[in-house]
């Protein structure tokens, strides 16, 4: 009997803790970023949504993922990479989840993998976005290095 009543505390003292994990990410994040959905191409019209922050730094967009326990960014996008190939409305069943939302498809090599993905965001956080990126320095403006 005392076994089944040590295993039982041992599992309450990880589940408690693994909560308290989990309040503390999510105050994180909900506390220093851009609410955003993040989904990778291709998918299906409604599906691969996922919730979670942006947080924007000076080369990179950093994607973190609100379901997840992971200490770092979910996904890291590269500023200079970064290209929007077009603006879209909810269609269908997404306008459930997605109503009022601005979506922006990327074009592929938005991280360092060269993946396509779309960004669902408020209109105001799209300005904000579309400000980072046009403020991001030339690439034709860029020193070359010498070898």
């Amino acid at each position: 009997m005392s076994s089944i009543v040590v295993v039982l505390g041992v599992l309450l003292i990880v589940a408690v803790a693994v909560c308290a994990l989990l309040a503390y990410r999510l105050g994180q994040l909900r506390s220093a970023g851009t609410p955003v959905l993040l989904r990778e191409l291709p998918a299906a019209a409604d599906e691969g949504w996922r919730h979670g922050t942006v947080h924007y730094g000076d080369d990179t967009l950093r994607y973190y993922r609100l379901s997840s326990l992971r200490p770092g960014p979910t996904r890291t996008l590269v500023r200079q990479s970064i290209e929007i190939s077009r603006r879209r409305r909810a269609e269908g069943s997404e306008a459930d989840i997605l109503d009022g939302m601005v979506i922006l498809e990327l074009e592929p090599g938005a991280d360092e993998a060269g993946r396509a993905f779309e960004l669902a965001m408020a209109p105001g956080a799209d300005t904000a976005f579309q400000s980072w990126l046009e403020s991001r320095q030339s690439r034709r403006s860029q020193r070359r290095r010498s070898a």
